[in-house]
């Protein structure tokens, strides 16, 4: 099979932070450098909605599983949450006295979860955008948060070393998770439930039981910082992208390390599994995406076209496109089956930091530096609606399951000077 681009998306002008298909995979949204959000039709590559109104970066956007509401999460400190259909904003959710670094939705659709470098993480509804409790211990900046497929627990990754659990409902701590050495940058929850994996820049993958804490295998392997840990959709497998240029795939059950997918030239930023789990897509400071079959850990294509690092890569819900985002301010569409390019998606004026699709798949929304969320119509590549609001960098947005809202949240420069990056040249 060859493969070649099928759509270059432009219209950024600043670095692309991130990209997402909506789950029907007919639209992509785009955050950016540039402050704002787009959306892209992924048959025709026209856009649709640019929101404007973010002051800095949007870092991430999410769509709703129903596609109602988006989330934007920006570099002004906020959560946000917007509603689709018209663009009108809702609830501004602050209580946060530093830059908020994710943001997650329960699987009910019900409640938010914002971590931030003031240490904390925070529980929001998302009908009324009344705040619940605040977890706190750890102490020091919580770079991600998860909620358990039921719903029921919470797990945050912290620069502290430690992955913390919460009960949701009561906010009580769970067990305290030790044993990294280093920042603690991802953490997931296996498809059942039962398993959690985090990734630390001590350079090691580990395994926890979420009932007990206790912890599981180590997995080692890795000379540099782990950046993302997946899991296979059917939980027998997590891939782990890392600054030493590899991705490594593990078995779940025995621990025993797979294939070392070696190929790229530069570190690799972002790993993610296509729905069926037969292959891997990795983006990388290398300005390439790569695929890889997870059986074998052979090549398959290499997707070349951008000028930049590659800061996420997403699957189409069907499977048949990848969206690939870059520091080159484009969003780029690749189909899986003939490697052809799709539409180029442009508007954005700054860095796109994460997009989205809405579970019908008729929008995207895109999260961007310029600290707007955009809205696209995925039908006739239109620009939607701009959502305005935020101060600073929109990194990071979520969907509840519901679809009927949507958080946002941002990280401010106080909180960016603290990261480390590395950069291979």
């Amino acid at each position: 099979m060859t493969w070649t681009k099928t759509h270059t998306l432009q219209g950024h002008t600043s670095g692309v932070r991130s990209v997402s298909y909506s789950p029907s995979g007919h639209q992509i949204a785009s955050g950016s450098d540039d402050k704002t959000v787009r959306l892209w039709d992924t048959q025709t590559g026209a856009p649709s909605h640019v929101l404007s109104g973010h002051a800095k970066a949007v870092k991430s956007v999410a769509y709703s599983p129903s596609g109602h509401q988006i989330a934007s999460g920006s570099y002004d400190e906020t959560v946000r949450l917007w509603d689709t259909q018209t663009g009108a904003p809702g609830p501004v959710l602050s209580g946060h006295s530093n830059s908020v670094k994710s943001v997650a939705y329960s699987p009910s659709g019900h409640q938010i979860a914002s971590g931030s470098c003031d240490k904390t993480i925070r529980l929001w509804d998302t009908q009324t955008g009344a705040p619940g409790h605040v977890l706190s211990g750890h102490t020091d900046s919580v770079n991600s948060v998860a909620y358990s497929p039921s719903g029921h627990q919470i797990a945050s990754g912290s620069d502290d070393e430690t992955v913390r659990l919460w009960d949701t409902k009561t906010g009580a701590p769970g067990p305290v998770l030790s044993g990294h050495t280093d920042y603690v940058i991802s953490v997931a929850y296996s498809p059942g439930g039962h398993q959690i994996a985090s990734g630390s820049y001590d350079t090691t993958v580990r395994l926890w039981d979420t009932q007990t804490g206790a912890s599981g295998p180590v997995l080692s392997g890795h000379t540099d910082y782990i950046k993302s840990v997946a899991y296979s959709p059917s939980g027998h497998q997590i891939a782990s992208g890392s600054y030493d240029k590899t991705v490594r795939l593990w078995d779940t059950q025995t621990s025993a390390p797979g294939p070392v997918l070696i190929g790229h030239s530069n570190a690799v930023e972002s790993v993610a599994y296509s729905p069926s789990g037969h292959q891997i897509a990795s983006g990388s400071c290398d300005t390439t995406v790569r695929l890889w079959d997870t059986q074998t850990g052979e090549p398959g294509h290499v997707l070349s076209g951008h000028t930049d690092y590659i800061i996420g890569v997403a699957y189409s819900p069907s499977g048949h496109q990848i969206a690939s985002g870059s520091y080159d301010t484009t969003v780029r569409l690749w189909d899986t089956q003939t490697g052809l390019p799709g539409p180029v998606l442009s508007g954005h004026t700054n860095a796109v930091e994460s997009v989205a699709y809405s579970p019908s798949g008729h929008q995207i929304a895109s999260g961007s530096c310029d600290k707007t969320v955009r809205l696209w119509d995925m039908q006739t590549g239109e620009p939607g609606h701009v959502l305005s609001g935020h101060t600073n960098y929109v990194i990071s947005v979520a969907y509840s399951p519901s679809g009927h809202q949507i958080a946002s949240g941002i990280v401010t420069r106080q909180c960016v000077c603290g990261m480390r990056i590395r950069v291979d040249v």
